[in-house]
């Protein structure tokens, strides 16, 4: 018996398969379908399923409306009243007698002027036999069509299909043509076939949005309400248009072109009246249409202001064509501010090769005010476009046209108060960017350094908390080099400042513009001629001849960045040279001078003072110009320099020694770092003869988290017990419970922070560095504001002279017990419990108070602040009364103004020109590096997709690297011994002479006299000061009450003083010496009002915790030059020594050669590094010997050239 196969009801013919009966052996090919396997499916599927069909069914049935709309109009064209109205009289009226029989010209005639209407006119028109047969067929189809798709569309309510609009308009147009064919009589009778347009206007909507479906396209809702209201009205008018030329037939006989110029004039609201219709059948078809309209239209425009609204929120779609035809970049981000659109904008068109660039900007959130505002100015609407979406998904990547972009940033919304989850936002934008478009190259910011290794594969990762961390630690070794880094990573063209009367702001301005660049050495004027020279003679004599500082190099067959590698490297052809220049090379102008040109013989660049080289930059639409001394070597025999004597007697320092071009193989001796001579042993003993700890040098076991870079660090010999690292708390290994008791030898290093998290690991690796001496290593104290995890804890034990305890750094008693009397650096690091606040840069308010009120009871304290807006840093130093800081405020605004500025023609964007988006850059607190936030270093991160190397040289720079052969970044300061060397140049060759070491730039310290009219403040000062008047006296005494005012009565009581002796002199009267006695004890209250009581509450507070009070700095008398200078670079010791004296301190970058040199000076050096071999300077005589042994070993602040 043959199997009987069943074949499911449900399937469809799609799927074949084949089969075999294991009894009869034969094998039965079997249908599966998806659908019923019956004829009417078989239709649907073919009308209305299946995508491409039914597409060409609609397309033949918006064809056929429209010609059945041209065969109207052909119909109207050819038309003539009297004949049709006369056919179809005499074939309807055969029996009728012939009286009754009129003209029917008399009859138009006479309807005109008695306003009687014809009603044949209307019934009736002149149909031609082609054009009538034409329309039989085509109403045939379309009649067929509709029953065939009413049959495939009925779903149990024949009702509901018969009743609808569409159905009842197809039978009016196609069976009275249909009836025509039996009924020849009625052949001429009029059908309002114009009606079809509405027809059409479906079909076009169908097929528009089968269209979309086939090519999957989703976003297309504007377009299609833009299209609907575009047909509404040309139905509108069509309809109106052939409904009043039919109707006026029997009236004024309208042509179409008349009625259609009626339509146009009346929908549009003009109303001429030239044109009307006479009878009153048209003039309520007028009516009606304007009712239609006045309902259907307002719907329309309804719909599609909303859709245009929602579109503007979303943004759009970034035109495939112009992806395809101009680049852009697309810039990812949770949440858009406008400092960050700004910084991001301002630093990524400032290249010049970027100007043509489109930034797409992917947010999903709606654009708030201020960013729309900005986005309207004409400098950015037409490059700028912002699209509302997410990056999660493809439709939203595909509108930004991401696999098209040249490249995508990430950035992390740093405000949230939990910073993982936005790490983990972050990660999932950036896997979805690699899945969508894997050629795309990615630049992302990530905030904690455990999620870095989940974006490794990305092409450029800058992570937040290590930058901060490392540059944080930095500041306390090496000052303001939080600035020195944001400078060199923001764009600019070193003319800041250069309008202003101040010397020190001209300076620091024109070196902010240095930046890093890049150049193959077999390129390059600057370097080409040290082709097989070493890397140090290169350098020295690059700065020398062009003022530019070589800083690195590459090889071509490593990836790897060297900074100062060092004498022994000897630069080839291929290296890839880095330098720190106002300008890079492509873009500079040689000017020789005069002596060259005219072929005499120049003396030596460095022959005597008066011979120092003067190296002009003239900067003009970014090409730069230099002026080139001579070129020659110079001539070290005949020009010697001339020292000054040594305390008087005739002895002399060395000269400075020329930098050989090759090496000396014999002076170059190796450096064995685990049995470092220069140092002490590696037992280390404290002063008080505590317990011994033993230092090694080695690679820390633990790392807090995965893609940490191994440093050489010093490290403990065996790891201490997390009891011990607890400074607040003895426990059974010692009994210290106090900073004091443990009796370091340095100053100690505060981190107030939060949390113990994983960014602090990097804040301690760059101060416990391999390259450090041990007798420079600083103590260093996490005050924490939450205790730590044992996983933390095991990856800080092994590092000497780290320890924990748990405070804030608003609590006094914290402060004391973690011993902020001995510390020399108190960081204070961001809290990431406050970076959001209901108030926009609110967030800082807390750290700002905390720091003032710190420097009040702390003076020689020096206290580096992280804060999260930029802005705030100017109430880092906030004085009210302060000509010299309102000086500097102005200067900012103005700075601000032109940033802001919109018309590009104005002034403001004139002097925008001129200078970069660094509006803060002089205000003194981030001038001298006592102030930072980490958004200033947004800019690496966009930088780096012009120099791909900056990320790698920064972190270099901090000391998050290590690549064998590469330098690292520290700093020694100028001392008397060290004036003689006279200008930045002959330092430069003495460095490089000597030790190998490549200076970057000068950290410098200077006081600043000043007067109202130097300050440039537009605002009027009260002097307060003369006591002339008494008058003046008896209001000081009312107001000196008020603590706002404590200042300018310390000095009505100093001139009250000085006057006392004067009026000694002048009476002896009772009442006058009463008086001075008063000025003596108000003179005595105010020196001690605020001093002397903050002095007894923090003497108090120590009493209570049991800590020594000898160790507080009582009065300003006794503050150290150092406790002095540490304060004084945030001018605090204006309103206690002299209210007409700001000492500022400021970073230069690679300042000119003839650079003068000043006292306290810090000089940014590059070292080369210690475990390769570096040349040491030939023996000259025991005096220099002796100064070489003193400069290895000296202090951060001591050392010696």
């Amino acid at each position: 018996m043959d199997p009987k196969i069943i074949i499911p009801t449900w399937v469809s013919p799609s799927v074949g398969t084949w089969r075999s009966d294991p009894d009869v052996g034969q094998r039965v090919q079997v249908e599966f379908y998806v659908n019923e396997n019956t004829f009417k499916e078989r239709l649907k599927l073919f009308f209305i399923k299946n995508q491409r069909s039914s597409l060409r069914i609609r397309v033949f049935n918006f064809s056929l409306k429209l010609l059945t709309c041209l065969l109207y109009i052909i119909r109207v064209a050819t038309d003539n009243p009297g004949q049709g109205a006369s056919a179809s009289h005499s074939t309807g009226q055969q029996n009728a007698p012939s009286g009754n029989n009129k003209c029917v010209d008399c009859q138009w005639n006479g309807s005109v002027q008695d306003r009687e209407i014809n009603w044949e006119l209307i019934f009736w028109v002149d149909r031609k036999v082609p054009v009538w047969a034409i329309q039989v067929i085509v109403a045939i189809i379309s009649f067929l069509e509709t029953m065939l798709l009413m049959y495939l569309s009925y779903k149990g309510n024949i009702w509901e299909q018969i009743f609808q609009v569409s159905f009842l308009l197809e039978m009016i147009n196609t069976v009275p043509f249909i009836i025509t064919i039996f009924w020849p009589s009625i052949r001429n009778i009029f059908i309002p076939v114009f009606l079809n347009c509405w027809l059409a206007k479906c079909a076009l909507e169908n097929m528009i949005n089968d269209v979309h479906r086939a090519i999957q396209r989703t976003n297309s809702a504007m377009f299609n309400q833009v299209l609907i209201l575009i047909c509404t009205l040309l139905c509108l008018v069509f309809t109106g248009t052939c409904g009043i030329q039919h109707l006026e037939r029997a009236g004024k006989n309208l042509s179409l072109f008349n009625s259609f110029y009626f339509c146009i004039v009346t929908f549009s609201t003009v109303g001429f009246g030239d044109v009307t219709p006479r009878i009153w059948p048209s003039q309520l078809l007028v009516v009606i249409m304007i009712c239609v309209a006045l309902v259907v239209l307002p719907l329309q425009f309804e719909e599609l202001m909303y859709l245009w609204m929602e579109r503007q929120k979303s943004g759009g779609n970034y035109s495939r064509h112009r992806a395809q035809t101009e680049k852009h970049v697309v810039l990812c981000v949770s949440a858009l501010k406008i400092d960050l659109l700004m910084d991001f904008l301002n630093e990524f068109y400032a290249h010049p090769r970027l100007q043509d660039y489109y930034v797409v900007i992917l947010c999903p959130s709606e654009m708030d005010l201020q960013v729309r505002r900005v986005l309207q100015i004409p400098l950015w609407s037409q490059r700028v476009i912002y699209l509302q979406g997410s990056v999660l998904k493809d439709q939203d990547l595909l509108r930004a046209k991401m696999d098209d972009a040249e490249a995508c940033f990430i950035l992390s919304s740093r405000n949230e108060v939990d910073r993982m989850a936005a790490d983990h936002q972050t990660i999932l934008r950036a896997w979805a960017v690699k899945d969508f478009a894997p050629n795309c190259p990615l630049y992302v910011q990530i905030l904690k350094p455990e999620n870095k290794f989940h974006v490794k594969f990305a092409d450029h990762v800058v992570c937040e908390e290590e930058f901060k961390y490392a540059m944080l630690a930095l500041n306390c070794v090496c000052p303001a080099t939080s600035t020195l880094v944001t400078l060199l990573v923001h764009t600019s063209r070193g003319r800041e400042g250069q309008q202003s009367p101040e010397q020190w702001q001209r300076m620091y301005g024109c070196c902010s513009g240095n930046e890093v660049y890049h150049i193959r050495l077999c390129d390059s004027k600057f370097f080409g001629e040290y082709n097989g020279k070493s890397f140090t003679y290169a350098s020295f004599h690059a700065h020398k001849k062009y003022g530019v500082c070589l800083i690195g190099i590459k090889r071509e067959d490593n990836k790897s960045i060297l900074l100062n590698p060092g004498p022994r490297h000897i630069m080839a052809a291929t290296d890839t040279c880095y330098y720190i220049n106002i300008t890079k090379e492509e873009n500079s102008a040689f000017i020789f001078n005069q002596e060259e040109r005219k072929g005499r013989p120049a003396r030596g660049n460095y022959d005597g003072p008066s011979q120092l080289p003067v190296h002009s930059i003239i900067a003009s639409m970014g090409t730069v110009a230099m002026d080139l001394q001579n070129t020659s070597p110079p001539d070290l025999s005949g020009g010697k320099l001339v020292p000054p004597t040594i305390n008087g007697t005739g002895g002399r320092r060395p000269s400075i020694a020329p930098v050989q071009e090759i090496a000396d193989s014999s002076s170059i001796l190796p450096c064995d770092l685990l049995s470092d001579q220069s140092e002490d042993d590696s037992v280390f003993i404290d002063e008080k003869g505590h317990s011994p700890t033993e230092y090694v040098k080695g690679y820390p076991p633990n790392s807090p988290y995965i893609g940490s870079s191994p440093t050489l660090c010093h490290l403990l010999a065996e790891k201490a017990p997390f009891c011990c690292l607890r400074l607040d708390q003895g426990c059974r290994h010692n009994s210290f419970e106090d900073a004091k008791a443990y009796g370091f030898k340095n100053k100690l290093i505060i981190v107030s922070a939060e949390t113990a998290g994983n960014g602090l690991y990097n804040f301690i690796v760059p101060l416990r560095a391999y390259y450090r001496p041990r007798k420079e290593l600083n103590p260093i104290v996490l005050l924490l504001d939450n205790p730590p995890d044992n996983h933390f804890l095991e990856a800080i034990c092994c590092f000497p002279m780290v320890y924990y305890m748990a405070g804030t750094i608003d609590n006094l008693d914290s402060l004391l017990q973690c011993g902020i009397i001995y510390a020399d650096n108190l960081v204070v690091v961001d809290k990431e419990s406050t970076m959001s606040a209901e108030e926009d840069y609110m967030a800082d308010a807390k750290t700002i108070v905390n720091v003032q009120t710190m420097f009040r009871l702390f003076p020689s304290l020096s206290i580096i602040t992280e804060l999260t807006h930029p802005s705030n840093m100017r109430f880092m130093q906030f004085r009210a009364k302060d000509c010299y800081s309102l000086a500097l405020s102005k200067l900012e605004k103005k700075s601000d103004r032109a940033l802001n500025a919109v018309d590009p023609g104005s002034p403001p964007q004139k002097e925008r020109d001129k200078g970069s988006n660094l509006a803060f850059m002089f205000r003194l607190p981030f001038a001298a590096g006592r102030v930072f936030s980490i958004s200033m270093l947004d800019t690496l991160l966009y930088q780096s997709f012009v120099k791909d190397y900056m990320i790698l040289i920064a972190r270099l720079l901090l000391g998050l690297d290590t690549t064998p052969g590469s330098g690292y970044l520290c700093a020694m300061k100028v001392t008397e011994e060290d004036l003689w060397i006279s200008t930045y140049g002959r330092l430069f060759q003495k460095l490089c002479s000597s030790s190998a070491e490549i200076p970057i730039g000068i950290y410098r310290t200077e006081s600043h006299i000043f007067t109202t009219s130097e300050s440039q403040v537009s605002v009027s000062v009260d002097d307060c000061e003369d006591t002339k008047d008494k008058g003046d006296e008896s209001r000081s005494n009312d107001q000196s009450d008020h603590p706002l005012l404590r200042k300018k009565s310390m000095q009505w009581a100093r001139r009250l003083s000085k006057k006392s002796v004067r009026w000694q002199g002048a009476s002896r009267d009772s009442s006058k010496d009463h008086a001075q006695r008063i000025a003596q004890q108000r003179l005595n209250l105010y020196r001690r009002s605020e001093r002397e009581e903050l002095s007894e509450l923090v003497r108090n507070r120590m009493r209570h915790l049991g800590l020594p009070t000898s160790g507080y700095v009582e009065d300003l008398t006794n503050l150290t030059a150092s406790d002095v200078m540490n304060r004084v670079n945030l001018g605090y010791l204006q309103d206690e020594q002299n209210d007409h004296q700001n000492t500022l301190s400021y970073v230069l970058i690679n300042p000119s050669p003839d650079t003068r040199l000043e006292l306290n000076d810090i000089v940014y050096l590059i070292r080369s590094d210690p475990l390769a071999h570096v040349p040491e300077e030939p023996p000259i005589h025991s005096s220099s010997l002796k100064e070489r042994r003193e400069s290895s070993i000296d202090t951060r602040e001591d050392t010696q050239l």
